[in-house]
């Protein structure tokens, strides 16, 4: 696998470097930790959202620090999580004295490291820190255990949506809340087609045969549900959304927010005929599609597949969902 890149073991810090300088009225970088970014202009008094992750799935996570979205990110190594000190430089460079909501994925690392940053900037900066664990993918545990579920692409409409809440001058709480919120309303299932190659090995993350695909592949090449041939994009996406719709109840007249997501190497083609296999789906069910994304949002550096994400709405969701947001990767105006 081809890479454009220097030494394998500088590709994190070189590319925060590239994206400060690219997007310097945008963003910076804190000088007490080189892996902590946050908002470059000076926010108002409200709570700071802090988001957080591996490297690797760009735009998530340092793409969606902005107005309208998360006000600081703590970048890890590829596919790994970042370590407290990143976490608590950056909630130290946001916090208003309002407190400071952290949005993660259901990861060991991101889940013992988080939280050690909140106790940290709880006992020594006097920070109030809430804690919200995303765990959207349907394919990682069955309903009984969802508790145990991976955090995908669906983060983005939870920092979507408590980005909004604290723009709009809500509580700690109240911006918590509805993170959990538009959490349990969210479901994403994948497919994996080719894997990725991680910079320092060149190694495969997963392996599959040439005419073979995986539903419910990990972001990080964890195994799916089964492995199978093959498939036409409508079979696919007709396989994803079932699983989403049998997962989460919903009913006629409902409305929902849809991202096709890439995950890194699919075009824009591919992922534009699946959507368009989602919208009929939907459409027999009732189901109207309030909004809808299509692109790479959360990626797996260069693998091929997609997933879908559905996010049940109610008003107060559309009302945060339709707010305005300005990121370097990622702007709704």
């Amino acid at each position: 696998m081809k890479k454009l890149i220097n030494n394998p073991n500088d590709v994190v810090d070189e590319m925060i470097e590239g994206y400060i300088k690219a997007h310097p009225n945008q963003v910076r970088r804190l000088e007490e930790n080189k892996r902590s970014i946050v908002i470059a202009s000076e926010t108002k008094d409200k709570v700071g959202v802090l988001i957080g992750g591996g490297s690797g799935h760009e735009p998530a996570f340092m793409g969606y620090v902005g107005r309208g979205m998360a006000d600081g990110v703590a970048v890890g190594n590829i596919f790994a999580s970042p370590p407290p000190e990143p976490i608590v430089e950056a909630t130290k460079a946001i916090d208003k004295g309002n407190g400071v909501v952290y949005i993660y994925g259901n990861y060991a690392g991101d889940i013992m490291n988080f939280g050690m940053a909140a106790e940290l900037a709880e006992m020594e900066e006097d920070i109030d820190v809430e804690l919200v664990v995303v765990n959207d993918d349907v394919a990682s545990a069955s309903s009984e255990e969802k508790e145990k579920r991976r955090g995908i692409a669906g983060e983005f409409f939870v920092t979507k949506a408590a980005g909004a809440a604290a723009e709009k001058g809500y509580s700690l709480k109240e911006v918590a809340d509805v993170a959990r919120r538009t959490n349990e309303r969210t479901r994403t299932m994948g497919v994996g087609l080719t894997p990725c190659y991680l910079p320092q090995t060149n190694e495969p993350s997963f392996s599959l045969k040439e005419n073979e695909m995986e539903i419910g592949l990990g972001h990080h090449g964890e195994p799916g549900v089964e492995k199978g041939e093959l498939q036409q994009a409508d079979q696919v996406a007709d396989r994803l959304v079932q699983d989403i719709l049998n997962d989460m109840a919903m009913s006629n007249g409902d409305k929902v927010a849809v991202l096709v997501n890439g995950l890194g190497s699919t075009t824009r083609m591919e992922l534009y005929i699946v959507f368009r296999r989602v919208e009929q789906i939907l459409a027999k069910q009732g189901i109207e599609i309030y909004r809808s994304y299509v692109g790479n949002y959360s990626t797996s550096l260069e693998m091929g597949g997609c997933s879908v994400t559905l996010t049940n709405l109610d008003e107060e969701l559309i009302s945060l969902i339709d707010a305005e947001a300005d990121c370097p990767m990622y702007a709704q105006l």
